[in-house]
């Protein structure tokens, strides 16, 4: 079995910086592109950040300049450094990625469990 497991959230005052991590553990033959979402309550879920297996990135406009992702391909984690956060960027966070799996040579599309990033005063 594959899964996602997240990791670095938390609580922190407007300005402040966050890391966040996303581990894929399993059976992996690969992991392909590598994102992050998040989801603030009354708001549909949104791609915040995107990274391909060959690291081009993508970013939402509202996170362009504050947030990095990147990733390491041989621990199959994806990172989102979060710098200069906003009341805004409060929401809960997923990782997503596309992995093929040695099972069955399965093609996955999976979530990790969200973690919760607040952003107060």
């Amino acid at each position: 079995q594959v899964q996602l497991v997240e990791s670095g959230g938390g609580s922190v005052q407007p300005g402040g910086s966050l890391n966040l991590s996303c581990a894929a553990s399993g059976n992996i033959f690969g992991v392909y592109v590598m994102g992050w979402y998040r989801q603030a309550p009354g708001k549909q879920r949104e791609v915040v950040a995107s990274i391909t297996e060959d690291l081009s990135t993508n970013y939402a406009d509202s996170v362009k300049g504050r947030f990095t992702i990147s990733r390491d391909n041989v621990k199959n984690t994806v990172y989102l450094q979060m710098n200069s956060l906003k009341p805004e960027d409060t929401a809960v966070y997923y990782c997503n990625a596309h992995i093929l799996s040695t099972t069955r040579s399965a093609y996955l599309e999976l979530w990790g469990q969200g973690t919760l990033v607040t952003v107060s005063s």
